[in-house]
């Protein structure tokens, strides 16, 4: 049993327990093996070498002389290019870009419908003057055309915010129920319809709201929802009204409904508002756009210990003061005696 070295080739016969590294070249001996097996039972194997390797080894392990440290003449312009992510692009919708809108489209309805009920009661100041003397031209022809063009621009900018308010409506609702993990059970076309029919828009978009709150819904905006949907079926029967008044025969119920139109629409300014309020509390915010600030109750509790003394009677006190002087007293004189008895020992 022979151990072949597997850096020099030198076999070394097996004398006792196998030896671990070749005494020559300290080379690893392999596991020992027969001198004449065959080649398929060998845990080795022979590799031709050339006789001059190790020569041609250590001519090739001779290091170079070294050179001067690389270095760049000039600040390289390469490197890697690393740009920040681009935005995910999200799919716009159309009723989102109208939605958009809908601030802007409210505070203009506002003022649409109140310079609208003032072009009203102007009309009805120049009625009432009518009746004693003459009106001149010129101001009948201002108060017509401002009467005219207030009462076309008025219904058709409240007409372009309801639709946007339908479009937010529409917009809430996908955010509200997808957050939820569910799909909105109303279709499109049903909510929108809801919204802009006569006749069947005073009863759906109170529905449609309440369905948005969620089966918990804030106390706030539940209270905001019900102001505004009283509010609603008000100015409907109000818009009602005014249209079957403009059908009177004689003068003087021509003349209140002039100022019963001007009413209406002061009705609709104040409505818009309202409006505004409440599509804001829905969104947390209030009435000027601020986020609204959240106030917590804490569970007041007594002090651990007493921070104020308790008042005393006065009686009391002074009894207490007049006792504790008493006490010094007493230790300032035994403190002197001591004293003087010390002296007089010394």
């Amino acid at each position: 049993m022979v151990q072949p070295c597997a850096r020099c080739g030198a076999r070394w016969a097996v004398q006792g327990a196998p030896m671990h590294w070749c005494p020559r070249c300290r080379g690893v001996l392999l596991s020992p093996g027969k001198v004449d097996a065959p080649a398929a039972q060998r845990n080795y194997r022979w590799v031709a070498r050339r006789p001059d390797h190790r020569t041609r080894k250590a001519a090739a392990t001779t290091s170079a002389p070294l050179g001067p440290t690389p270095h760049y003449t000039q600040t390289p312009r390469w490197g890697l290019l690393d740009p920040p992510p681009a935005p995910a692009r999200t799919r716009e919708r159309p009723l989102r870009g109208i939605a958009a809108h809908r601030d802007r489209l409210l505070v203009g309805t506002t003022i649409v419908f109140l310079l609208a009920g003032l072009a009203e009661y102007g009309r009805y100041l120049i009625l009432l003057q009518n009746r004693a003397r003459l009106i001149p031209g010129w101001l009948l022809s201002i108060s017509d055309a401002t009467v005219l063009v207030f009462g076309v621009i008025a219904p058709i900018y409240a007409l372009v915010t309801a639709v946007s308010l339908a479009a937010w409506l529409i917009e809430a609702r996908t955010i509200v129920f997808t957050a939820y993990g569910r799909r909105d059970p109303r279709r499109r076309w049903s909510l929108i319809a809801g919204c802009l029919v006569p006749g069947v828009n005073l009863i759906w978009p109170g529905v449609f709201l309440t369905e948005l709150l969620g089966a918990d819904p804030d106390p706030r905006s539940w209270r905001a929802v019900r102001i505004w949907w009283a509010a609603w079926v008000f100015s409907g029967l109000l818009l009602i009204a005014a249209t079957l008044w403009r059908d009177a025969s004689t003068l003087q119920a021509e003349a209140d409904g002039v100022s019963f139109t001007g009413f209406t629409n002061l009705c609709a300014a104040g409505f818009a508002i309202l409006t505004l309020w409440m599509v804001r509390t829905l969104e947390g915010r209030d009435l000027r756009g601020d986020i609204r600030s959240a106030h917590r109750w804490v569970m007041a509790a007594d002090p651990a210990q007493v921070v104020i003394a308790p008042v005393e009677p006065g009686a009391v006190a002074v009894r207490e003061d007049a006792g504790h002087d008493e006490a010094e007293r007493a230790d300032a004189v035994r403190t002197g005696e001591n004293t003087q008895e010390e002296v007089v020992a010394k």
